[in-house]
């Protein structure tokens, strides 16, 4: 998957399935890589899709 592909709704469908929306969003917010990541590891997200999404926080600097 590279950003062409990338849907944002997938995460956060995989999210939602394991009730970590929330927790996810506000770690967006706060900037908190580390924290989005480990929720969406364990929710299954992919690596690559990890990857996209980490990169598009860092991309975005307190921008949201």
């Amino acid at each position: 998957m590279d950003d062409t592909d990338f849907e944002g709704t997938l995460v956060l469908e995989k999210l939602a399935a394991v009730d970590q929306v929330d927790e996810f969003l506000e770690a967006v917010d706060a900037d908190d890589v580390r924290r989005a990541t480990s929720l969406m590891k364990a929710a299954g997200v992919d690596g690559p899709t990890i990857a996209i999404v980490v990169r598009k926080m860092e991309e975005a600097d307190g921008q949201h």
